[in-house]
């Protein structure tokens, strides 16, 4: 009996309903109206799209149990040897560099658009380093493996990179003055909208959502990101607000007549759990191993993946760059709209 209640209480973790069994338990309902009531009415609406995202797959004959038997393997996984973390990397960050915060910020609508910009460049900052420095790609390509695109995936992730993500973005964010009250704002309205541009097709067959494409970061950028054509590689860091990527030239639209792949180029087994979760660092373990001399095993570790101390690098830099500069791509890419 202890297994199934043990079971009980992590499947409702995971649907985020146990605020309403509380409140339909108490009748206070006056919660509602708090902004931690808000926020606890609001944790069940990704889960819920997840699953309706299912039975539509089910519904039109397309659901495969590969596309979501990996990312749930991790959940799980993760919720026994991951908890907790992320909350303590946080707290530590804010203790340690609240002190020298370079201004003071408040509960205002222009100090929530401040902060948001400073976040998003923090989020930016965090996802760059995650595909340009080969450890942290290890434990960020956890996120990339899957070759579908779906709301499960926004769960598939390495268990240290919440923590390691959280520091980078926790330090930026407090030091640049967004105080902790304004930074948890902000971390739940974008964790909300960062699970959110991972659903698939199943539920949003057209993810430029109109006139908001031109605007913010729509799931047709994510998909961008998570493809492993050429093209969009190493593209669409931020998460909300496109700026840093307008700033940095990183952003890149879906076109028409480039189909998105999803996956990372890495040969792997996409079904196997191990592979998924450990291949990278497996990988980075044997070019270190077969690296000449003390540099170049350190240079594996923290140049960008497909870093070769033969000079032969493989780069996603590299690849891009020689699919653009290629005659026939040129061409091609010039006479194809892009999708607005």
């Amino acid at each position: 009996m202890e297994v199934l209640e043990t079971l009980y209480q992590e499947v409702i973790s995971f649907f985020g309903i146990r605020p309403w069994l509380k409140l339909f338990e108490t009748g206070d309902y006056g919660s509602l109206m708090t902004w931690d009531g808000i926020r606890s009415a609001m944790s069940p609406l990704i889960p819920l799209l997840l699953i309706i995202e299912m039975i539509r797959a089910g519904f039109y004959k397309r659901f495969k149990i590969e596309n979501y038997k990996i990312p749930f393997l991790i959940i799980v996984f993760n919720r026994v040897i991951g908890r907790y973390i992320s909350i303590a990397a946080v707290a530590f960050c804010i203790g340690l560099f609240e002190p020298y915060a370079v201004l003071t910020s408040g509960l205002t609508w222009y100090w929530l658009i401040y902060g948001y910009v400073i976040w998003e460049l923090a989020h930016f900052v965090y996802h760059y380093l995650g595909h340009k420095v080969r450890i942290f790609w290890c434990l960020h390509s956890t996120h990339h493996a899957p070759e579908d695109m779906n709301l499960s995936v926004t769960y598939a992730h390495f268990f240290l990179e919440g923590p390691y993500a959280d520091v980078i973005r926790t330090t930026i964010c407090i030091l640049l003055g967004v105080n902790p009250a304004l930074l948890f704002l902000i971390m739940f309205i974008d964790g909300t909208w960062g699970a959110f541009i991972h659903v698939g097709e199943n539920v949003l067959k057209d993810g430029r959502m109109g006139f908001l494409h031109k605007i913010i970061l729509t799931p047709s950028h994510h998909r961008v990101h998570h493809a492993k054509n050429p093209l969009y590689m190493d593209t669409n860091f931020c998460n909300l607000l496109n700026i840093w990527d307008k700033v940095f030239g990183t952003l890149q639209h879906e076109r028409k007549d480039v189909p998105m792949v999803y996956g990372i180029t890495r040969e792997m087994k996409p079904g196997n759990f191990w592979d998924v979760y450990f291949g990278e660092l497996y990988a980075l373990a044997k070019d270190v191993r077969r690296a000449p001399g003390l540099k170049n095993k350190l240079l594996y570790v923290v140049m960008p993946p497909g870093w070769h101390h033969s000079g032969e690098h493989r780069t996603a830099q590299v690849v891009r760059g020689e699919f653009m500069a290629a005659p026939e791509t040129g061409e091609a890419l010039s006479t194809q709209p892009i999708v607005p």
